[in-house]
């Protein structure tokens, strides 16, 4: 009987507290207060990330113009070189000596010459054996200047400012004519190039003028932005088929030679958005690949509204259809209510909404 009376006890207290406890979980959701702010129209920029290649503005490949054994290297790989500088030297010993042959040569043709012409003012030969001495004389002064040009062939020099590349050689090797031997890059200047969709291309066209300048930052590999900005100076004459894009090209100056040829990283376009309609990112949930918010009506009911993103920003949407700028939506707690439920809110201005963001689009 006691053992009754204790269960019986027992039970009375545990529903007592469960009644608390409920009543007190409904007058605290009574209790709660959720933020709700308006959408807000502004002029704002949009910035834009592009995959890009970095390039060299000029990058040639170094070959030799002469067979020949290496006989030295005057630079060492990655070394800065001035136009004009001596780089590399082939063997010279055969072609010098086809230079003094070519000299003895011309000296011979040049002293039959003279010979003849003397003879042809005195009439004592025909003038045709004086034009034959002439084409004697101008053929071997033709093979002497050939001459130097395949000794001056052996010594490699640069022919701008730039940076050495990996040498694809040794001293002592044997290198026929037309052999790599290095690349050289002028890393003054550097071309990004970047790839642009098609709709976004055709939205650039309509928002630049022809005479604009149009300035671009460029976000490297170690995820830190280029101290230059660039300025976009081409575009493609066509579009790729398979992908849609079109190519853009922007130089940047690179001063400090922090740039060099086959880098990659990221180009940052800013598009401007006139009167664009701002809401937070947060203020939106997605279902099925459709993003939807919670508007709240004149009776504080929340129902779930469809928009469509126009664009979208760090930690904002710009929306294009779906919302008026006077509409509610809730802003916060959006897995706390359901469709149709009646709300208490405080209402948050929309540009202190805005600003309370993390926002770093300009």
């Amino acid at each position: 009987m006691k053992n009754k009376i204790l269960m019986l006890m027992s039970l009375c207290a545990l529903l007592y507290q469960t009644g608390c406890s409920s009543r007190g979980e409904e007058i605290h959701e009574n209790e709660t207060k959720f933020l709700v702010t308006s959408p807000v129209k502004m002029d704002t920029t949009l910035t834009e990330e592009y995959v890009c290649q970095i390039r060299s503005i000029q990058h040639i490949e170094l070959r030799a113009q002469e067979r020949g054994y290496l006989q030295k290297i005057y630079v060492d790989e990655g070394d800065n070189v001035k136009k004009g500088q001596l780089l590399f030297k082939i063997m010279p010993n055969l072609y010098e000596a086809e230079l003094e042959k070519a000299k003895a040569e011309a000296n011979f043709a040049e002293i039959e010459y003279q010979n003849t012409k003397s003879l042809a003012d005195r009439n004592v030969v025909a003038p045709n054996e004086l034009a034959m001495a002439k084409a004697k004389y101008d053929k071997a002064n033709a093979e002497l200047a050939l001459a130097k040009v395949h000794l001056q062939f052996t010594e490699i020099r640069a022919p701008f400012d730039g940076i050495i590349d990996r040498f694809h050689v040794r001293p002592g090797s044997l290198v026929d004519e037309g052999d790599l031997l290095t690349n050289l890059s002028d890393n003054s200047k550097m071309w990004v190039y970047y790839n642009v969709p098609e709709a976004e291309y055709l939205d650039y066209q309509v928002q630049v003028k022809k005479d604009d300048t149009v300035k671009v930052n460029l976000l490297l590999a170690n995820n830190k932005v280029f101290d230059y900005s660039g300025v976009v100076e081409t575009i493609e004459g066509e579009f790729n088929n398979e992908t849609g894009n079109i190519a853009f090209r922007a130089t940047f100056p690179n001063p400090k030679g922090l740039l060099r040829h086959g880098e990659t990283g990221n180009v940052l376009m800013s598009i401007p958005l006139q009167n664009a309609m701002l809401i937070p990112q947060k203020a939106t949930f997605e279902v099925l690949e459709k993003r939807y918010v919670y508007v709240v009506d004149e009776d504080s009911m929340i129902k779930a509204r469809e928009i469509t993103v126009a664009q979208e920003m760090p930690h904002l949407f710009a929306v294009q259809e779906g919302l008026e700028e006077n509409d509610k939506i809730l802003l916060e707690g959006l897995r706390l209510v359901r469709e149709n439920e009646e709300i208490n809110y405080d209402f948050v201005d929309p540009q202190t909404a805005v600003s309370s963001l993390e926002l770093y689009a300009e």
